[in-house]
């Protein structure tokens, strides 16, 4: 990793850029996540490319209402 990025951010504002990036990176699974099933993906798929148990990512996701397989 660049120290360039470290050494320019004070810790607070560090911190907050990573939870801003965490933010971003849940949305964007969830929109994934949320096209798969659309798409028609079983859940052990989805779950392989996340590189997740099929049981973590229904439980992270299945709210979406979509059958167990």
């Amino acid at each position: 990793m660049s120290t360039m990025a470290v050494d320019d951010l004070s810790p607070n504002d560090g911190l907050r850029a990573v939870q801003a990036l965490r933010v971003l990176a849940d949305d964007l699974e969830a929109e994934h996540v949320a096209r798969a099933l659309a798409e028609g993906w079983p859940w052990a798929r989805v779950a392989e490319a996340l590189d997740v148990t099929r049981q973590a990512v229904q439980k992270k996701h299945g709210h979406r209402n979509r059958p167990v397989d």
